[in-house]
């Protein structure tokens, strides 16, 4: 399964995988149906999660709604450490997950906004860059796993920094390549696929982060938290929700 899911990763276009397999996965749950695991997104259990990823990682994606360990920590932060969930929020999500859009739309307390450049799932079109929103427009804002696709991401993160009312926040997370280093580091100059996969981690990136990331966004107007929530929960919990023990939730605030 782990060779099978990361050639499909790699061959199939993002629009397509975004539009049809959660249909093909749901079939593939019945296969995986079982209680050792629980999803924090949608509520399922399964006896393992699937694998996922170019290097597939084991027992990370959620058969039910394609959430991965990273969702299933985020879900879990908003849930006890913000009023995600019962404050009145005007939500920006720029390239929506899919395990999240039927959960957010269905919030009476919110008034959910998705936006992409590409993405079918987003509603609005929308280069990052210049973000078609006047200034304080939003409490929250929710930007994951985009940064280091954009040309600029400086000018990105000071777009979401621009759109959010004083006093908002937002969720802004990238992939890390350990052994991490301690600048972020960009050759526009590098164009091949295979060689942008060897240097950045992904074909499709065109940055590898580093230790300056918190910085970065300070740098565009945030205040920054660095939270480790993930490790304020037991070592029975991350084993359940099958989550990442070493993704740090970055924190955005807007004084």
């Amino acid at each position: 399964m782990k060779y099978i899911i990361s050639f499909l990763i790699r061959k199939i276009p993002r629009k397509t995988l975004q539009l049809f397999s959660h249909w093909v996965l749901k079939i593939v749950a019945i296969f995986y149906i079982g209680s050792n695991v629980e999803c924090s997104v949608c509520g399922k259990s399964f006896r393992k999660f699937l694998p996922y990823g170019r290097v597939a990682r084991s027992n990370a994606l959620c058969p039910n709604c394609l959430s991965l360990e990273r969702h299933r920590l985020m879900y879990l932060f908003l849930q006890q450490k913000t009023g995600f969930f019962k404050d009145q929020i005007r939500l920006l999500h720029v390239a929506p997950e899919i395990c999240f859009i039927d959960k957010f739309e269905a919030l009476e307390n919110i008034d959910y906004i998705t936006a992409d450049i590409e993405s079918p799932l987003a509603k609005v079109k929308m280069d990052i860059h210049d973000i078609p929103f006047d200034e304080n427009s939003f409490e929250v804002a929710f930007c994951n796993h985009v940064m280091e696709h954009v040309d600029d991401d400086i000018k990105a993160m000071s777009e979401l920094h621009r759109v959010l009312k004083p006093g908002g926040w937002a969720i802004i997370q990238i992939p890390f390549f350990p052994p991490i280093p301690e600048t972020t580091f960009e050759d526009w100059s590098i164009t091949d696929k295979k060689e942008r996969e060897k240097v950045f981690g992904q074909d499709d990136h065109v940055r590898l982060y580093g230790k300056d990331y918190a910085d970065r966004l300070r740098s565009a107007g945030f205040e920054v938290d660095e939270n480790d929530f993930v490790q304020t929960l037991t070592e029975d919990d991350q084993k359940k929700f099958a989550l990442p023990t070493d993704e740090v939730i970055f924190l955005c605030k807007k004084n």
